[in-house]
């Protein structure tokens, strides 16, 4: 598939700046199927949405203040944004200007006591950084670090907890946030409970290279970097009933769907993961999506396609007629995937009822 097909007119007035307050005011625009005008719902009325039996998966990964400014030795500014913890203390990061920064340099926070020791480089421009903190690094990056926003993002955040899902958990290690869960809020998750839908959780650490826009002339020439996930054996136990009684799982987020469809491909409840969802995948978990809206020539988008096949160019067509807010603090779309998937996860494929191998 050529990248250019994932290509549509953004207009930069479309770019939100700013979350929606309160979170589950932002607008939703429900997918009704091929040849239906989609409709215009806000996102508290999810509860009245779903059906009573289905499983709906949260991402609870939390969001590291990953991005820290620095002072240069001998003087200058720079920036380190952590990435990912590697072996022995290490980082992987992006770090600017990284020309000026080489391998043996260490560069101190501009705000609070964090230092890091440059490393060697790592392809596609990144580094490897070990931060030195006295004490609990998480810690010490609360007070020198603020939140990973997006490039797109030029308007400050007043409260850094608007970039933190109300559900994440408490190890901080994501470099980016799972934007479709930051709509929700205990009122909609309780409201989801009382309709009779189970609310369960997995992680998946989520890394930039999500987001990134797709640069290769050939869809499939883009590597996707790996991203740790962990499913919980009751989650994938809820998830392989639903499966057996032809129940729906709504999956909160793209990160959501690469780690359950990770289990299923993969076998494995925790591991890496580098599936890229591209057109002509076989959905074999989940069913609904509740999602933002992408980036252009993304691998979101590529994922999106995959689930509803070409209609997300009505559908983003209108959300942008409609005055929806796009990116990661933009509004959401609900989405029903094109194809009903056959009985999955497969037993043969997955892990089997507890969380064993099959």
């Amino acid at each position: 598939m050529r990248t250019d097909d994932l290509d549509y007119e953004l207009p930069g007035s479309s770019i939100a700046q700013t979350p929606a307050e309160p979170r589950d005011s932002a607008r939703l625009l429900v997918d009704a199927g091929a040849g239906v005008p989609p409709e215009d719902r806000v996102v508290r009325d999810l509860p009245s949405l779903v059906r009573p039996g289905d499983v709906v998966v949260l991402n609870e990964t939390r969001v590291l203040p990953a991005r820290v400014a620095v002072h240069r030795p001998g003087g200058g500014a720079g920036e380190v944004l952590l990435l990912e913890e590697r072996e022995e203390g290490w980082w992987e990061a992006l770090a600017r200007p990284g020309r000026k920064l080489r391998p043996g340099d260490v560069v101190s926070s501009v705000a609070g006591s964090v230092r890091f020791e440059v490393g060697p480089d790592l392809p596609d421009g990144r580094k490897l950084v070990r931060p030195l903190a006295e004490g609990d690094l998480h810690d010490a990056l609360a007070g020198a670090g603020e939140m990973p926003l997006p490039p797109y993002i030029h308007e400050p955040l007043e409260e850094p907890d608007r970039y933190q899902t109300v559900f994440a958990g408490e190890r901080a290690a994501s470099a980016a946030a799972p934007t479709a869960g930051l709509h929700l809020t205990p009122a909609v998750l309780d409201g989801l409970r009382a309709v009779g839908a189970a609310v369960c959780t997995v992680e998946l650490v989520v890394g930039l290279d999500t987001f990134r826009p797709v640069t290769t002339e050939q869809l499939e020439d883009h590597v996707i970097h790996t991203e740790r996930y962990e499913v919980p054996p009751a989650t994938w136990d809820e998830v392989r009933a639903a499966a057996d009684d032809g129940r729906r799982v709504l999956a909160v987020g793209t990160t959501c769907v690469r780690a359950l469809e990770s289990v299923a491909s993969r076998g494995e409840l925790a591991g890496r993961t580098d599936l890229f969802i591209t057109p002509g995948y076989e959905y074999r978990v989940v069913d609904v999506l509740l999602t933002n809206f992408h980036l252009p020539r993304s691998s979101l988008l590529a994922l999106v396609e995959a689930f509803v096949g070409p209609r997300w160019r009505d559908l983003y067509a209108t959300a942008v007629d409609r005055g929806y807010r796009f990116l990661s603090f933009g509004d959401a779309m609900l989405l029903h995937r094109t194809a009903h998937r056959p009985n999955a996860p497969d037993p043969a494929r997955g892990p089997a009822a507890g969380g064993a191998p099959a």
